[in-house]
């Protein structure tokens, strides 16, 4: 059955997946590196909610072989991991390759905070940690600058047809459902079968739109060393209310969708993405992530290296984290 988070030793909560298993085993000390894959945030997402580190790389620098795939266009091979550090040694094995260490101090890393979309809908536990933390960061040096990113809204229009996941699962479940799709979970079939109605016209379309969309973005961002934002915009809820059951399927399919925005974005850009506790001792796990476009890992890898050492030092006098733009 579906592992319990390790946070919170009293009420059952869900761990976050779909690499379940590989985040309560690293949180629960069992072991000290899970492999997972990462098509919409499945690395990062339970690494948030089990109050640990996990790493999605650029989908290109860790090959496939060997997996079964969900989206071969969003997906990435990575790890959780305990540190920051133990992500780099992991990223370093599986990509059979060594970062290119970056010295550059705080003071001169620009990181960004989009207002569009990421900052949504937070939870009151989430938007605290994640003001705290940034707050944290400024103290530290980091020049950190609120930006507008409103091209970031073209998001939910890119995965209105159910986007490559849905379209690219289909392609390679569709002879299995003929024969099989009882055995499917149903929740699982049930965004399977939504590529069922994509055509091969609107996957060529959804290319093309993929690609303006990335080529927007980054000329908005490339100045900046990383960017910032919650992992995932909410605490991890009981079990209980997203459980197997057709009562609750909606619920479950909110809380997916919640669960997996913000790390969705970075699967769409073709990019990397880091995220690391960013909690108070005694709060349930918040995820900061730290994210960039394709091919950025070694300077987002620093970067957080960075990041996890100053929001681990003890507290500096708060100030206000919002810094003008030089």
């Amino acid at each position: 059955p579906t592992p319990h988070n390790v946070a919170d030793p009293v009420v059952p909560r869900i761990p976050g997946g779909s690499s379940s298993g590989a985040a309560v085993s690293v949180a629960a000390g069992a072991a000290l590196i899970g492999l997972g894959s990462d098509t919409g945030g499945s690395i990062r997402t339970p690494a948030a909610l089990n109050g640990i580190v996990g790493f999605k790389p650029t989908a290109r620098r860790v090959p496939l072989t060997g997996t079964v795939p969900l989206s071969p266009t969003l997906d990435s091979i990575g790890a959780v991991t305990l540190s920051v550090r133990d992500a780099i040694v992991a990223h370093e094995v599986l990509a059979a390759r060594a970062i290119r260490v970056e010295h550059k101090p705080p003071g001169m890393r620009r990181l960004a905070v989009p207002r569009t979309l990421l900052l949504d809908g937070l939870d009151e536990t989430v938007s605290a940690a994640f003001g705290a933390a940034l707050a944290r960061l400024a103290q530290a040096g980091f020049q950190i600058e609120d930006i507008d990113l409103p091209v970031i809204q073209e998001f939910g229009g890119l995965q209105s047809r159910g986007g490559f996941a849905a379209f690219e699962a289909y392609a390679w479940h569709r002879d299995r459902l003929a024969r099989d799709a009882g055995r499917y979970d149903p929740r699982v079939l049930a965004r399977i079968l939504k590529g069922r109605a994509m055509g091969e016209g609107d996957y060529i379309a959804l290319c093309q739109a993929r690609r303006r969309w990335i080529e927007a973005v980054e000329a908005l961002t490339a100045d900046f060393d990383a960017l910032l934002s919650p992992t995932v915009p909410m605490v991890a809820p009981p079990i209980a209310d997203v459980a197997p059951g057709a009562e609750r399927d909606d619920a479950f399919f909110e809380v997916n969708a919640r669960l997996v925005r913000n790390t969705s974005v970075v699967n769409m850009l073709d990019g990397c993405a880091l995220t690391l506790p960013c909690h108070q001792a005694g709060q349930l796990p918040v995820g900061l992530m730290v994210w960039h476009g394709c091919m950025r890992d070694d300077t987002v890898l620093c970067t957080a290296l960075q990041v996890e050492a100053a929001l681990t030092e003890r507290p500096a006098p708060a100030r206000p984290w919002r810094t003008s733009p030089p």
